[in-house]
């Protein structure tokens, strides 16, 4: 009985249908109803594959053949369907030329047209959602790009929202997105180059640059890093993001992803390089700085004395979400004496009667807090946020009155919570919440000393840090003056004569000399 289950199981691999490799170089035959019949069992049991002959003469003389859902089948109709069905052939056709070249000519002459007539490749267009075209008589297909799929709308990115600036974002659709980016750089040195990567996807990619800025060496790192990759299929462009960053077991993003357009076309001025996916609408940029992280959009569309100021508050929270709960513990656990005397009666007698020591204080409302913030984030956008306000104060309020923790612990991890959300980069803000940890441990420890190894090793691991061969830590560290400008602060944008030399590789000025704006005398006399 096993022999007879195990016999059967090989009868059902050989009757089922795949795709043979010998299909990419099979060419196609000139006998319409073979062509179907290939066809047919090539895309065995894909409901959404349909095949459309049209009869002339009352024999069938075309073949129109489609994905549904993916093919502009209204576009179709008005195109192919209608001035066949109706209006018929033109007469002396034969003599004018043959039926694919009247077709592809005159029907189709408004929708980019190829010929092709290797089996594979016309397999390939289908599943893209093409249009495809065989006559009898001829040996070879006609591809219609008449791509018609659901997409979104263009609408303002809602991860990284903006005060002033443009309200556009990128979409799922590849085209829209490369639309979008020659909207705003309507030169021919904006260069796309397109590949596919996944084996079973065979999602598009879009290597974006300008030509004259990125150098020779980055585009050449891009393309072999992305030629690399070997993966079944693509979803996301974090799937091609962990493939091709320098250090994959850092905690901080090598890599810059954002949602909007004037964020790429920014950097690609910049020298930088672009990577846009389809079927998502986040794209990244190489190479990134530490800094990038700490930059927000509206940085360089407000006056430079306004982001100078919120910057260097951002800074400021920075080190706070960093250092302030390792601090706290150091200070109360090992160095009471620096704690002015005030203060420190002040913390000792909310600490009466709490059983845990400071570390573990701190280490229980962090993960709380983490607890709190990613409930807020899963649950639905009508109750997330009350949840997650509401239960930071139920939560804390109870533990106080519980005596569990000390309300100078809730204060500190809440005031830390609060001045990681200043953080503009998702990515980079996941990355100081995971270091908070090894640095509270370390205070816990060994005091203000464990706090200073922790910062030696992570500013060590920083400078050593490359994404794709850039430092991480440039323009600081190796030091470039005169990349300095928007740095800390961002001086005036006529002020800025030259682009970045990390990734131009050579000062290239952007803008002339003698721009610095000056009072106009004038008035009535």
């Amino acid at each position: 009985m096993f022999k007879y289950g195990k016999r059967q199981v090989k009868q059902k691999i050989k009757k089922k249908t795949v795709l043979p490799s010998e299909v990419q170089t099979e060419n196609l035959c000139s006998n319409l109803s073979i062509n179907e019949q290939i066809l047919k069992n090539l895309f065995q049991n894909c409901s959404d594959f349909t095949i459309r002959p049209i009869q002339i003469n009352g024999e069938p003389k075309i073949l129109l053949f489609y994905l549904e859902g993916l093919t502009d089948t209204k576009t179709l109709d008005i195109l192919l369907l209608n001035p066949l069905m109706f209006q018929g052939l033109p007469n002396g056709l034969n003599k004018g030329g043959t039926l694919g070249q009247f077709i592809e000519h005159q029907l189709l002459a408004a929708t980019p047209v190829k010929t092709i007539s290797e089996l594979g490749k016309l397999v390939d267009e289908i599943l893209k959602g093409n249009l495809g075209v065989l006559v009898e008589g001829e040996a070879k297909a006609l591809i219609a790009s008449l791509q018609g799929s659901e997409k979104r709308s263009v609408e303002e990115p809602s991860s990284e929202v903006s005060i002033r600036g443009p309200r556009d974002g990128f979409t799922e659709s590849l085209r829209t997105n490369t639309a979008l980016l020659r909207k705003r750089i309507r030169s021919t040195r904006l260069k796309l180059e397109s590949m596919s990567i996944g084996e079973l996807s065979q999602t598009d990619v879009a290597i974006a640059y300008i030509e004259g800025l990125a150098t020779e060496a980055l585009l050449d790192e891009v393309r072999t890093r992305l030629s690399r990759i070997q993966i079944d299929g693509i979803l996301e462009s974090a799937y091609i993001e962990e493939f091709i960053e320098d250090a994959p077991y850092s905690p901080f993003p090598q890599i810059q992803n954002t949602e909007r357009p004037d964020i790429v076309i920014a950097n690609l001025l910049e020298g930088k390089v672009a990577i846009l996916v389809d079927n998502t609408p986040f794209a990244l940029i190489v190479p990134m700085t530490f800094w990038n992280g700490l930059q927000a959009v509206e940085d360089y569309y407000e006056r430079f004395i306004y982001t100078s100021f919120i910057r260097f508050i951002r800074y400021f929270l920075f080190n706070i979400t960093m250092f302030l709960p390792s601090i706290y513990v150091a200070l109360v656990t090992f160095h009471p004496k620096l704690i002015p005397t005030t203060l420190l009666i002040s913390i000792a007698a909310a600490r009466d009667g709490v059983p845990f020591p400071t570390i573990i204080e701190a280490l229980l409302m962090e993960l709380v807090f983490e607890g709190l913030r990613e409930a807020g984030i899963r649950l639905p956008k009508a109750v997330g946020s009350a949840v997650s306000i509401v239960g930071a104060l139920v939560v804390g309020q109870a533990a106080v009155q519980a005596g569990i923790v000390s309300s100078t612990t809730v204060i500190i991890v809440a005031t830390t919570g609060i001045a990681s959300f200043s953080i503009p980069r998702y990515n980079l803000g996941t990355a100081l919440r995971l270091v908070r940890f090894p640095m509270l441990i370390l205070a816990g420890m060994f005091g203000l000393y464990g706090i200073v190894i922790g910062f030696i090793v992570l500013i060590i691991h920083l400078v050593n840090l490359r994404s794709f061969g850039v430092p991480y830590f440039n323009p600081v560290a190796p030091q470039i003056p005169g990349d300095l400008k928007d740095v800390l602060l961002r001086s005036p944008r006529w002020s800025n004569r030259y682009g970045p030399i990390f990734t131009l590789g050579w000062k290239k000025q952007r803008t002339p000399s003698g721009q610095k704006p000056t009072s106009q005398k004038g008035g009535r006399e």
